[in-house]
């Protein structure tokens, strides 16, 4: 390809973005935004996220068969799985003038996923027994209202997914097929070039199951999520699931105080509470009030400088769901306005749970269930009776340890690639589908979904490969094999040279990016050359002789080489 005719040439000059690969995208003619969280996929774009795919294709084709499924769904579907009102990204398409809703103003959902789509049409084709176990998946555009998109094409509105989804006639059949997809999922990361740092990670299963989910976690200094990782059991948790114990603290207490409450108004948070009441963070609690979906109000209790895991405790709860109370159930259950809820003397029908985090502490903190007051000197055993049992509801933090094993976390940052779901019977059992066993009867079906985002993985690798001046990509994936460039141009031995060097490349069926601009410096080409990040780049000029100049993207050195000697190295 010529880039000369080249659509969507570099922009060195463009704005740094949030993030790396925004700014190097963007800058190097990859992509375009059209407004935050959007993006038009130009040529050298496209070409990677082909080859992305293309890889996810293969591989995908081992365990399931393809197919394209509607961005568009009735929302009578949504609302069948109870997912209408409740999914929190959820986007709907509308009429956008009155002579567009003349015509028709009904309203669609645009999936951010698509059970509610792939259920029913398994339901359509797939009644026996004979028939299973069966997997079906789809490349395709997903559309989801992120509140803050951010960091480029890692968090956007519209962004290109892959999903599988696999139906079962046993929960022991779906779970031998979720262990098969690991290893395909291991197997495309090692060909997109991040299989090394990609790790497999335990996640919460939100409301679909109690079990653990699975992430593919590439480790990347710039990720957004946080992993917990246990040596001794050789296991990566996410931040938002890893048990955890808190480390101890040593107090200069030797004997219990006399309790108090002190006058506090309008302190926001514990640092500047501990601060206040001249006492280290330690000694602080923060509670929570709660109300479950099946109607309790809980109080949850944290040792100050954690946060409260809202899914850790929904599972010692045992409820479905559980949300924050609004300001009316907290002030008639704690007599007190937000910001003031304590463990002392809560109402019999408040359920309280207390982490672990919270116990072994002298002469603590905690709210007094008044208004602008804070209880200090609270002792478990005189002011509090001792739990039966202190949990686990902590947000981990780095510095705190493996229940189970003791040892001391190893903390990385990551960027998630991939994750997989158990569904088991939620949404057949929602589309009552079922399958005819041999004995006759209707079975329940389990489903499995598995999910990787292509586009994401290419922001996540130009994160992950780049360096002061562009982007590296790994070959398995870059735009071209070789980055061309022609010096000199004017001369007509040059010019020649260069351009059946070009076409005996092509030829050999190597792909070629060929910059055969005249009127631009050597630098501005080196430049773009590097900024672009295609892995080889020949140079041809007066002063490579009868040879041709080869650098490697990811190295400094330069060799000198006949053509032959290149096509053969390529």
């Amino acid at each position: 390809m010529l880039y000369s005719k080249f659509f969507g040439k570099t922009k060195k000059s463009s704005k740094e973005y949030d993030s790396v690969n925004a700014t190097l995208l963007i800058k190097g003619g990859f992509i375009d935004q059209v407004m935050a969280g959007t993006y038009t996929y130009l040529t050298l774009g496209l070409r990677v996220l082909n080859r992305i795919e293309q890889i996810i294709r293969e591989e995908m084709d081992t365990i399931g068969q393809e197919i394209l499924m509607p961005a568009l769904t009735p929302i009578s579907s949504w609302k069948q799985t109870g997912r209408f009102d409740t999914v929190d990204v959820l986007m709907k398409t509308t009429p956008a003038n009155i002579f567009a809703k003349a015509k028709n103003d009904t309203e669609y959902v645009l999936n951010p996923t698509h059970e509610e789509v792939v259920t029913p049409l398994a339901q359509k084709f797939v009644l026996s027994y004979k028939d299973f176990p069966f997997g079906l998946y789809q490349i395709q555009n997903k559309f989801r209202n992120e509140p803050r998109v951010k960091s480029g094409l890692l968090r956007g509105r519209e962004f290109r997914m892959k999903d599988l989804y696999s139906f079962h006639t046993t929960e022991s059949d779906l779970k031998k097929y979720y262990e098969k997809s690991k290893e395909v999922y291991m197997k495309i990361f090692k060909r997109l070039g991040i299989g090394k740092d990609t790790v497999i990670t335990l996640a919460s299963g939100g409301s679909f199951t109690d079990d653990y989910s699975h992430e593919f976690q590439t480790i990347c200094e710039t990720g957004e999520d946080t992993l917990f990782y246990e040596k001794t059991n050789n296991v990566y948790f996410n931040r938002e699931v890893a048990p955890s114990q808190a480390p101890k603290v040593q107090y200069e207490d030797k004997e219990k105080l006399p309790r108090k409450e002190v006058k506090g108004e309008g302190i926001i948070g514990v640092e500047e509470l501990a601060e206040y009441l001249k006492i280290p963070v330690e000694k602080t609690t923060k509670t929570l009030i709660f109300e479950t979906d099946d109607k309790r109000i809980i109080a949850a209790a944290v040792r100050g400088g954690y946060d409260i895991n809202e899914d850790k405790l929904r599972k010692v709860v045992k409820c479905k769901a559980l949300k924050l109370a609004d300001e009316k159930t907290v002030k008639k259950v704690t007599g007190a306005e937000v910001g003031y809820a304590g463990i002392l003397n809560l109402p019999k029908e408040v359920e309280l749970y207390i982490d672990e985090s919270a116990g072994g502490r002298l002469n603590i903190e905690t709210g007094a269930n008044k208004t602008n007051y804070h209880s200090i000197n609270v002792n478990f055993g005189r002011d509090i009776p001792i739990p039966e049992k202190f949990y686990d509801l902590k947000v981990a933090k780095d510095g705190d340890l493996n229940p189970e094993s003791n040892e001391r976390y190893q903390v990385f940052k990551a960027s998630e690639v991939g994750n997989i779901f158990p569904l088991y019977t939620k949404f057949t059992e929602a589309f009552n589908y079922k399958f005819v066993d041999r004995d006759g009867k209707e079975k329940p079906i389990y489903m499995g979904c598995y999910g990787i985002g292509p586009s994401r993985i290419m922001g996540i690798i130009v994160e992950k490969y780049h360096d002061d001046k562009g982007i590296v990509w790994p070959k398995e994936i870059a735009p071209f094999q070789v980055h061309l460039i022609g010096l000199d141009l004017k001369e007509e031995s040059i010019n020649s040279k260069v351009q059946q060097i070009y076409q005996e490349l092509v030829n050999r069926n190597i792909e070629v990016l060929f910059d055969d601009r005249e009127d631009v410096s050597a630098g501005e080409k080196f430049a773009d050359a590097d900024l672009i990040g295609i892995p080889n780049r020949l140079v041809v000029s007066k002063r490579s002789g009868d040879k041709i100049e080869l650098k490697k993207r990811m190295e400094k050195k330069t060799e000198l080489l006949t053509l032959p000697d290149i096509i053969k190295s390529l």
